[in-house]
């Protein structure tokens, strides 16, 4: 028998996206801060300390999976719900907010400045103000460029072989073999051979 809304933790609610209190539940602000504790030791690291960076952040992350590679400084808020595949790398100041799922397949390249945020917050300031959110899961496929100050809004599917170009706010589904762009995110082509015969913008 599965337990009522009443009956069920901050936690729970989390995990089943339905509204919860990220605010002011005890359990949750202590997970909170064991990643952000493990994030400031992170970025405090010298950038030659390879072998540190990877043992912290395998603590941290929920998988990971081969070789990967995260610039710092890195932020999240629980680190436990964020898994990466093969050959991952997020350039310096990404920020994954992971009240739910976030997914990343095979070679997935992050260029700076970007963000990845599972949590939003009711239109209404009457439960906004109480602290409630809700954490919507973000899933990023395989062989995807996500370029500079990009941020990924809950929800989000983004499939594989995809570009989405820098300043983009992806608010909707990108489907596979697609390049997008803009503020609302759009797709505005295809992905084909032909492009193996030339650079990105000609």
């Amino acid at each position: 028998m599965e337990a009522t809304g009443a009956m069920m933790t901050e936690k729970e609610k989390m995990q089943k996206q339905m509204l919860y209190d990220a605010n002011y539940d005890k359990a949750l602000l202590e997970e909170r801060m064991n990643a952000k504790e493990l994030c400031y030791r992170y970025n405090q690291l010298r950038p030659s300390d390879e072998s540190g960076q990877q043992t912290i952040m395998r603590q941290l992350l929920g998988k990971t999976n081969g070789s990967f590679c995260i610039a710092a400084p890195f932020w999240c808020d629980y680190g436990y719900n964020i898994e990466i595949g093969e050959n991952f790398f997020a350039n310096h100041n990404t920020v994954i907010l992971d009240g739910g799922k976030v997914t990343f397949g095979d070679n997935v390249f992050i260029a700076p400045n970007c963000g990845f945020y599972t949590a939003g917050h009711p239109i209404d300031a009457e439960r906004r103000n109480k602290g409630l959110e809700y954490a919507y899961p973000i899933t990023v496929g395989s062989n995807v460029w996500i370029g500079a100050g990009v941020h990924v809004m809950p929800g989000v599917t983004i499939g594989s072989n995809v570009v989405i170009g820098g300043g983009s706010v992806v608010v909707k589904d990108i489907p596979d073999n697609s390049v997008a762009v803009g503020n609302p995110c759009r797709v505005i082509r295809t992905i084909t051979e032909e492009d193996k015969k030339t650079c990105w913008d000609r």
